[in-house]
């Protein structure tokens, strides 16, 4: 599939609707992407998509212009310290330590944006990242990001773009209106006219109003006409199901911060805050907005389209599920000799343990993963939740088990702190010397993760994780998946890759398959110390993702699906 692929990216460069995209790029709109390991403008799953998206279009010279923010002080998480305190963590970094450019004018000035917010004006500037350093990677993607740090602004709103995700609301309902209404201003001043604008989540909603506004003026249309004509422009992916993944404010509020906005566009407030009103209730969603404005919707699993039906029946989905970009992540690059590789992964796995919290562990003993955010419905503590039958088994002598924990909450989160406080307790007591948790979850020590462990444990409530990239990326790297059937999961066969759990009693079953057919197959090694069984399920593991779920093949999806573009 990967090779049919590529051959129709060869033909797509020759098509004329590449030639359009040339004059007329994609315009792809994130909150947060992740572009190197220290440029602190990510803080998961989401990030992590979006910067493999600009990769991976970057590598296929799809002409793609990306746009979110800077947070100078990065994603503040909650996380176990080395000395297993729970503390908030973050990191700050200057745009100009950061390595990026500025976006300058025709006259060598910096571009500054400008939007009224509630009764003043909020100015931003930006910046530019180009992925020019990736292997076969072209000029014809940027990525440019706000920052609200300039003289002009007030005190409180040179904080704006602080922080990711920030905990305030009128905060954070700032910067959703700089990312959306600031960031196609940004477009508009240096001269990019996108024939699509890709909504990568709902925090970039505001656009629409922008892109209505435009076609009003541009076709002398009224507002219910520019809405229908915009609409055709607008691609729009979910990518959670769940409530805290949906910035949600009081309509009050956003009346009140786009009143001005909307006297000069020459709307009504109203008829603007009435795109995004939840039924029945004085709360704008900005997933409702993004929802009625998009002509085209996409989940990101064909199990979190099914989901999602049965939450908005009247805006279905059609299904893209993830992928990941191949060359990032796969830490392997040799079939032929993947266990050996794999072992070398693992051993400087091992190695950032123990220089991270003292405790040396044989490679010869399987190492199972456990990392993403920390939240109730991904069951951090399920494979432990028996532990005096764990315990039993983790001790044996001739088939030991070893856990890494990895994963951080958002400070807002008390569940998240509960099961971080809880797990801070049990590796210091029933799992010192089985388990231990490494801090600073970061695309770095992700990297690690997903190459250095033998099993990726994956143990979300079903229907509630969307598509779930980290075990495309242990896969890829030929560790083997311990997962319920979610997200991507639910659209393969598990046979001779890996282990499914029963969703309704996950940690009996983790403990089970564990006893019975995991350590079994694991600890069965030839004379030279090699596992045969389990070396032919990581081949079939890293052919499975290689073959089927890379971005490569994800990009082609949003150009033939979700932009309508055919080629010879």
């Amino acid at each position: 599939m990967q090779d049919d692929t590529l051959r129709w990216f060869d033909t797509f460069h020759k098509s004329d609707a590449y030639a359009r995209l040339l004059e007329r790029p994609i315009a792809y709109f994130c909150a947060e992407y992740a572009l190197a390991s220290d440029l602190p403008i990510y803080a998961g799953g989401l990030g992590i998509l979006a910067g493999d998206y600009v990769r991976e279009a970057a590598v296929q010279q799809v002409p793609v212009v990306a746009v979110g923010l800077y947070y100078s002080e990065g994603f503040t998480r909650r996380e176990l310290s080395p000395e297993g305190r729970v503390v908030d963590f973050h990191v700050s970094r200057t745009p100009e330590e950061a390595g990026l450019a500025p976006v300058i004018d025709a006259a060598g000035k910096a571009v500054i944006v400008r939007i009224p917010v509630q009764e003043g004006v909020v100015a931003a500037r930006a910046w530019a990242w180009q992925p020019s350093s990736l292997p076969g990677a072209k000029s014809n993607v940027t990525v440019y990001l706000l920052d609200s740090h300039v003289p002009e602004n007030s005190e409180i709103d040179q904080h704006i773009t602080d922080s990711l995700y920030d905990t305030n609301k009128e905060t954070r309902l700032k910067q959703e209106m700089l990312l959306g209404i600031g960031g196609l201003r940004l477009l508009e001043i240096i001269g990019v006219h996108p024939s699509v604008y890709h909504l990568n989540e709902g925090h970039s909603a505001f656009l629409v109003y922008e892109l209505i506004h435009h076609e009003m003026t541009e076709h002398n249309l009224t507002f219910i006409e520019a809405k229908d004509r915009a609409k055709e422009h607008i691609l729009f992916t979910n990518h959670t199901l769940v409530a805290a993944g949906n910035d949600v404010f009081s309509n009050d509020l956003v009346s009140l911060f786009l009143e001005k906005y909307a006297e000069e566009i020459n709307v009504p407030a109203s008829a603007l805050v009435e795109l995004g009103l939840v039924q029945q209730s004085s709360t704008f969603s900005m997933t409702m907005l993004a929802l009625r404005s998009a002509g085209r919707i996409n989940a990101v699993s064909k199990l979190h389209a099914t989901k999602a039906k049965e939450i908005w029946k009247d805006h279905p989905m059609f299904p893209i599920t993830n992928g990941i970009h191949a060359p990032l992540w796969d830490a392997i690059g040799d079939v032929y000799h993947l266990w050996e590789l794999h072992q070398a992964r693992k051993r400087e796995l091992l190695e950032t343990i123990f220089q991270q919290t003292g405790t040396q562990w044989d490679e010869r003993t399987i190492l199972l993963g456990w990392a993403r955010r920390i939240v109730r419905y991904k069951r951090p503590l399920a494979m432990v939740e028996r532990l005096k039958r764990f315990h039993e088994m983790a001790e044996r002598l001739d088939r030991p088990i070893r856990v890494v924990f990895a994963g951080q909450s958002h400070p807002s989160d008390e569940d998240g702190e509960e099961m971080l406080e809880e797990l801070q307790y049990r590796l210091r007591s029933d799992l010192k010397g089985m388990a231990v948790y490494l801090p600073h979850y970061d695309m770095t020590l992700s990297k690690q993760m997903v190459a250095g462990c033998d099993v990726w444990v994956n143990t979300p409530v079903v229907g509630f994780e969307a598509c779930g990239t980290s075990g495309m990326k242990a896969a890829l790297n030929g560790v083997l998946p311990l997962t319920t059937r979610d997200g991507w999961v639910d659209e393969i066969n598990l046979f001779g890759i890996g282990w499914l759990l029963n969703d309704a009693n996950v940690t009996d079953d983790i403990l089970d398959k564990l006893e019975q057919e995991i350590l079994p197959l694991y600890y069965d090694k030839n004379d030279s110390g090699i596992p045969e069984g389990w070396v032919q399920m990581m081949q079939n593991a890293r052919g499975l993702v290689w073959n089927e779920f890379s971005m490569t093949r994800a990009l082609r999806q949003y150009l033939e699906e979700g932009m309508g573009i055919t080629v010879g």
